[in-house]
């Protein structure tokens, strides 16, 4: 049909508006209505990783070939302790008893909101439950401090995030290890170590990390004062949840980590890079305002998820106390069925 003829078309139809391309008409009012559709649809789908752009930020990352680390002025990252570098990876502590190491930033981090992607291996010759003590990732106020918190001080300032591979308090049997938890330290909170930080953790899960073949990898992502922490152990490169915090409040300006340690137990811990994202989101002027006040990190209604992280672990006792229960009545049940049996066999013998 010539263009003329669809000129006349539009026009006996009476319609709003009428687009000519290529021998098609589509209404004004229609290509609205599919615009306004797709928009309200994004609108649906939209979250956080769709609103946001993150952007690698070199300058606070550890990656291979690792040139100049550990050298005086020539690298962003300082090793201390046991740590040595290899073509490889960034060896904390080798597999060998009482060695602590750690890798330091020596630049502050003033970034709001980032992410973390920790690659990572922790191997040894320990069999299972036979291995220690487990590594960490810190962002504090405090850097190249020796101490036992996983190859770092005690009372520190700042988030540290554990991967704690034994267990130091055995009768808790509903918690397997290794087991990823964090915590968020003022100063002058000190860390349970004989009861494996349940005391001040936020969180965590179990991921059994060691020995595997495939890569194991870490995320610590910090954004509007959430905390989210997830794993990628399984090899399907598939990120799984591991906390999720909201009102955590953590200053700037502070230094990123990793360290590790063992005692009569050992492992390989292994840094094979650290990848620092920074985030770019929308902000009220609120957010802006509140988020300059923050001096000293804090957990809004810390008392309230400690409450929880207890109830949860309750009722886990709860359930296996039921469940071996129920097993030790079933066996008991067993055991006199089997007596009566034998008891009502001796007693028939006796009348014949």
């Amino acid at each position: 049909m010539a263009a003329a003829s669809w000129r006349n078309h539009c026009r006996e139809s009476k319609l709003p508006f009428c687009l000519i391309s290529r021998g098609r008409i589509m209404t004004f009012k229609s290509y609205w209505i599919v615009a306004f559709l797709i928009f309200t649809v994004r609108l649906c789908f939209a979250d956080d990783d769709h609103e946001m752009e993150e952007f690698l930020k070199r300058e606070y990352s550890l990656s291979k070939p690792y040139q100049g680390v550990g050298s005086l002025g020539s690298s962003h990252w300082e090793l201390m302790g046991d740590a040595m570098v290899t073509t490889e990876q960034v060896r904390l502590t080798p597999d060998m008893q009482s060695r602590q190491g750690a890798v330091w930033s020596r630049i502050p981090c003033h970034l709001k909101d980032w992410e973390m992607q920790v690659h990572f291996k922790i191997h040894g010759q320990g069999k299972k439950n036979l291995n220690g003590d487990g590594m960490a990732i810190w962002y504090t106020k405090e850097r190249v401090q020796k101490g036992p918190v996983f190859g770092n001080m005690d009372n520190f300032t700042g988030l540290g995030v554990f991967v704690d591979t034994y267990p130091n308090e055995e009768k808790y049997i509903e918690r397997i290890f290794p087991f990823v938890l964090a915590m968020v330290g003022n100063g002058s909170i000190s860390y349970d170590h004989e009861r494996d930080g349940r005391t001040t953790e936020l969180g965590g899960c179990n991921a059994m990390v060691r020995n595997l073949k495939h890569d194991t990898f870490l995320f610590i992502r910090y954004i509007r004062r959430r905390l989210t922490v997830m794993i990628d152990i399984d090899g399907q490169h598939e990120w799984r949840d591991c906390l999720d915090i909201p009102g955590v409040r953590l200053p700037q300006g502070y230094y990123f980590g990793a360290s590790a340690i063992t005692g009569d137990l050992s492992d390989n811990h292994d840094i094979i890079s650290l990848k620092l994202y920074q985030l770019t989101v929308l902000r009220s002027s609120k957010d802006e305002e509140e988020e300059d006040e923050i001096t000293i990190p804090s957990v809004d209604n810390m008392e309230l998820i400690r409450c929880q992280s207890e109830e949860g672990m309750s009722g886990l006792a709860i359930f296996f106390t039921v469940l071996f229960s129920m097993l030790g009545c079933i066996f008991l049940i067993v055991i006199g069925l089997v007596v009566y049996s034998h008891w009502n066999e001796s007693r028939r013998k006796r009348f014949y």
